[in-house]
């Protein structure tokens, strides 16, 4: 199944993909997605209006995640790339809910810096809550995947060895268009995560290319904070970024980037300059 957050006119909702490509307004069942995943409502059998997808302005797939969490160079290509000595364990770090944005919205360049790059990443939503959760477990928690990009302003990353500043900047942190549910995905570690500007590829590797692989990550983070239904996780990204290129490529307004994972979906942004 495949699930949505949404407004139309004015009101937001949630919804479910039909076989036809509808949206099936699913908002009088539960008033979002997270309250929806936590209820465990995440169902074929609710019915509701059908809706054009022109109808609707998409969300970021959970618009108010509790905690979004992200796991920086988790892929080997990535670690290399950025001169990082190897780690028995994963690194993590905070994003602001309030730099989320939807399928339908743009990527904001600021006026702070031109330096501004791409990270095509595997989210995943919690579905099921829990601390010290198990490794053999963590697959059970996991409501489903989604497309992330986590453009980050790498000037002010590199301020410090802290990245959170330059992974929170306003309009930053595409997510979406769709969460899919786990029984869609067949065999996860063969996902391929790509990111492509302007219609070439940059980015590209499978996920049993991670260095800390899906069931790693949430049984490390369980250890040092309770999840929740509707936290996202963000899972890394594949060597590429636009930062280690000769000479760097960052993203520029009027540029398009895509990410591209297969089975899940494609993630497409402008890029727009700050007004």
């Amino acid at each position: 199944m495949r699930f949505v957050s949404f407004t139309r006119d004015g009101a937001a909702s949630w919804g479910r993909i039909g076989p036809d490509g509808a949206i099936i307004d699913l908002g009088a069942h539960e008033t979002d997605l997270k309250s929806a995943i936590a209820a465990g409502k995440l169902s074929a059998d609710l019915d509701g209006p059908s809706l054009a997808r022109g109808e609707v302005r998409l969300l970021p797939i959970v618009p108010n995640p509790a905690k979004f969490l992200c796991v920086g160079h988790n892929y080997e290509s990535h670690r290399v790339e950025t001169g990082r000595d190897p780690t028995d364990h994963p690194s993590i770090f905070t994003r602001f809910a309030d730099t989320l944005i939807g399928a339908d919205d743009p990527i904001v360049r600021p006026t702070a810096s031109t330096d501004l790059d791409y990270e095509a990443e595997l989210a995943v939503v919690i579905g099921r809550g829990g601390r010290n959760i198990p490794e053999a477990e963590a697959m059970d928690h996991i409501a489903g995947y989604t497309c992330f990009n986590d453009a980050s302003v790498r000037d002010w990353q590199w301020h410090s060895r802290q990245f959170t500043p330059g992974k929170n900047f306003p309009g930053t942190g595409p997510l979406g268009p769709e969460l899919v549910t786990p029984d869609e995905i067949d065999d996860l570690p063969s996902v391929r995560v790509e990111s492509v500007l302007n219609g070439t590829v940059m980015q590209s590797a499978t996920l049993d290319h991670m260095l800390f692989p899906v069931p790693v990550i949430i049984a490390y983070i369980s250890q040092f904070t309770p999840l929740a239904p509707g936290d996202v996780i963000a899972t890394g990204t594949p060597g590429g970024v636009g930062a280690k290129r000769t000479p760097p490529v960052w993203m520029a307004p009027g540029d398009t980037i895509e990410v591209r994972i297969s089975g899940v979906g494609t993630l497409s942004s402008t890029v727009v300059a700050e007004a």
